[in-house]
């Protein structure tokens, strides 16, 4: 026990060896001197229930890190890593079968990419130049993830991409004016790199013949103890936010104020279990049921990547850092999970079995003109980077400052 908390206290405060605080050391650490090459392969997995033929897709970078992914809705599916033993667990929550994506994912968007507007869009509509677009509810009266057949229930394009290091795959998706009722066709690319340096880096580019709004991420839920394991609430997490947006109500909604964290279970500025505060009478945490609310991430000027997050597991020593060009990170500690799912892990999912960071812009962002924009216009491509980099406290990078 003594020594675990020694592991946590150099995670929160980077008090480490230097010549432990490379990820290039973090390969040989827990590898040993065992090598891998890189490597991309796919495979068939399924049609889709109205006749598409989806595959999924493996990328293994050259220390053994494992990304798996599908065609249907550019799915995460799984993510094998190392903890600080060098034993590889799947940290993410998946499915086991295309059905179960088309059906069970519809309500959870397990890794998927999610568009073309994450998250809640009030009253489903918004106006855009003088023009009120009405969208599909799929979530009460709001529209959720971008309606009931976003980006994560379509089949993408998939090819091999060339990368100096490591191994990557783009995606591409043509998603036609008027589709789920958003205007102008958008084309959509994102690039999975899984690199040599144990980072998966998720590149989004967009483009579009009509002005239109996008907000787009990757919906990974992770638990670092491993997929299925149970709650992640002895699980700890780091924010590098100083505000995030109260919901008005349970309808999840942001009110469009940004809120100081300090004095609230909002406050993770600090490396703190994710369910010490999770089950506080705040009444911002009744309306989600947990978290499931926006910080608004504090930025260096001049700096394109900023550093979001840190999540960390005292028992086995795995963390994810992550960088993003997105202004806010939504977390979200899967509150609706009851245990009617089982997973890819061979076990029921429940609640508080795993959380989010997905970085993103604010929810109902067409509509709260003080939230930073999501319009997006003919002749201006939306470009937009965020990078989850695994590592252990046997090797563990030092955050930024």
């Amino acid at each position: 026990m003594h020594g675990h908390r020694s592991r946590s206290h150099s995670v929160v405060h980077g008090s480490i060896p230097r010549a432990l605080a490379t990820v290039s050391m973090l390969a040989g650490l827990i590898m040993g001197e065992a090598a891998h090459a890189n490597t991309f392969d796919r495979a068939p997995f399924g049609t889709t229930q109205d006749g598409q033929a989806v595959d999924i897709f493996t990328m293994t970078n050259d220390h053994g890190l494992r990304i798996r992914f599908t065609s249907y809705g550019g799915i995460i599916t799984a993510i094998d890593v190392p903890d600080r033993s060098g034993h590889f667990g799947d940290i993410v929550l998946g499915l086991k079968t295309l059905r179960e994506y088309e059906t069970i994912g519809a309500v959870y968007h397990f890794g998927g990419i999610i568009g073309r507007y994450a998250n809640q869009i009030d009253g489903a509509k918004f106006t855009l130049d003088g023009q009120t677009h009405h969208l599909i509810a799929n979530h009460g009266t709001n529209t959720l993830h971008g309606g009931p057949d976003g980006l994560d229930r379509r089949v993408w394009a998939v090819s091999s991409t060339p990368v100096p290091n490591g191994v990557a795959a783009t995606l591409v998706y043509v998603s036609k004016d008027g589709e789920e009722n958003f205007p102008g066709t958008l084309t959509v690319h994102v690039t999975y790199t899984l690199t040599n340096d144990d980072e998966l880096r998720i590149d989004y580019q967009a483009s579009t013949d009509k002005d239109t709004v996008i907000n787009l991420t990757s919906h990974s839920h992770f638990n670092l103890s491993g997929n299925g394991s149970g709650t992640v609430e002895n699980q700890m997490l780091l924010v590098n936010a100083d505000r995030y947006a109260p919901m008005r109500g349970p309808d999840k909604i942001p009110t469009g104020e940004l809120a100081p964290v300090e004095g609230t279970p909002f406050d993770f500025r600090h490396m703190t279990a994710i369910g010490a505060r999770l089950h506080s009478g705040f009444p911002q945490m009744v309306y989600a049921h947990g978290y499931g609310h926006d910080f608004l991430l504090n930025r260096q000027p001049g700096r394109r990547l900023t550093f979001a997050a840190r999540a960390f597991d005292p028992r086995n020593g795995r963390v994810i850092d992550c960088f993003t060009t997105e202004p806010a990170l939504e977390v979200y500690t899967a509150n609706f999970l009851d245990g009617s799912v089982v997973g890819s892990s061979g076990t029921k999912y429940n609640q508080y079995g795993a959380f989010t960071l997905a970085t993103q812009h604010f929810p109902d962002s067409p509509n709260k003109p003080n939230f930073p924009t999501t319009e997006l216009k003919p002749g201006r491509d939306f470009r937009s980077t965020t990078i989850f980099r695994f590592a252990t406290d046997a090797a563990l990078p030092a955050l930024p400052r």
